[in-house]
């Protein structure tokens, strides 16, 4: 026990004398002490100052509260001595503090009372500000061509007739093998609106017309419900071929049969293209996203609008999912609208 309270003695010194290099006369407590408790240390007798830095730590030892002075000194070291210290704000050190300080404050210590209140005002304002571009480019939805320039349609002076021509009797891709004939893009040449789905089914394969079978039908009544007639508007497919047992084609079949779909936009011009599936907006936009996260928002094709939507066949396996459809084509019928204006 007494060489415990001789060691804690031994401690104390030291911290005393530490406290006392640093200039500190007195240490505030976070209650409120006797006004005689506020001499300074140096005028105090030993053990009086042993006894009134106790009191002022919660266990009644001295080594906890003395201990944070030990780096205070090794910090102050390398700095010159001050006899007053400012306290630290838990902001001090952070960006909007600093600006306060540096760039506020010195102009602010110039002005009257009611400039004052004028720029504190001013200066809150500016510092919780956001920047312009940064409110416009968090507003914005990456479009198809956003880190190019924008580009617009290729200008054509050939005829849907001249590309089927150019088609001919297509042996360029494996899925000739398998077809009973080639079904080609129908409709009105010069349609406002445009129809792109995945590739012809059996139906499609045996009559020679795209979107005739159960999908055809269907899609059909919502061009009827978008009030216009299946005659006014383009009808068309990635492929051209069935592909067997109707699967999705390759990448490197539908990169061969894009080429005339895309020769084919060119002489049409629709305003709005449409996208029915994920094959369709896959190959056409070259995205790889899923029709689910794109779907019912405008894309860019060369400066025409694309509006991706779930493929009829997919509706007639998910019914429910019609009205989703059906708000997309309303967001086409509004820009038509609008753009007819």
């Amino acid at each position: 026990m007494k060489n415990e309270l001789a060691k804690l003695i031994e401690e104390l010194k030291e911290n005393l004398l530490y406290l006392e290099e640093l200039g500190v006369e007195e240490i505030q407590a976070p209650f409120e002490i006797a006004e005689s408790s506020k001499e300074p240390y140096k005028q105090k007798t030993k053990n009086q100052e042993t006894s009134e830095i106790a009191k002022f730590s919660p266990t009644g030892s001295t080594d906890k509260l003395l201990r944070p002075f030990e780096k205070q000194k090794k910090a102050d070291s390398t700095s010159p001595k001050t006899s007053e210290r400012s306290k630290t704000s838990i902001f001090e050190e952070t960006s909007l503090s600093s600006l306060t300080k540096k760039e506020i404050a010195p102009r602010i210590d110039n002005e009257t009372p009611s400039q004052k209140a004028e720029i504190t005002k001013e200066t809150q304002a500016s510092l919780f500000e956001v920047p312009k571009m940064t409110q416009k480019k968090e507003g914005l939805t990456i479009s198809l061509f956003d880190e190019a320039p924008a580009q617009s349609l290729p200008v054509t002076n050939e005829t849907l007739e001249d590309i089927r021509k150019d088609i001919g009797d297509c042996r360029r891709c494996p899925l000739h093998q398998h077809r009973t004939q080639i079904v080609h893009s129908v409709g009105n040449p010069r349609a406002k609106l445009m129809f792109v789905g995945e590739a012809p089914g059996a139906d499609e394969d045996a009559q020679g017309q795209p979107f005739v079978g159960r999908a055809g039908q269907l899609l059909t009544k919502i061009i009827e419900a978008m009030q216009l007639k299946r005659e006014e508007v383009f009808i068309g497919n990635i492929n051209r071929c069935r592909p067997p047992g109707n699967r999705t084609p390759t990448p490197e079949e539908a990169a061969v049969c894009k080429e005339f779909l895309i020769r084919e936009i060119c002489v049409v011009r629709p305003k709005v293209i449409v996208l029915l599936g994920n094959t369709a907006c896959q190959n056409l936009l070259d995205k790889k996203a899923s029709i689910t996260k794109i779907r019912g928002e405008f894309q860019d094709f060369y400066g025409i609008k694309v509006m991706p939507t779930f493929h009829p066949a997919y509706l007639l396996r998910d019914p429910s999912k019609k009205r989703e459809v059906w708000e997309d084509m309303k967001k086409v019928m509004k820009y038509l609208n609008e753009d007819a204006s």
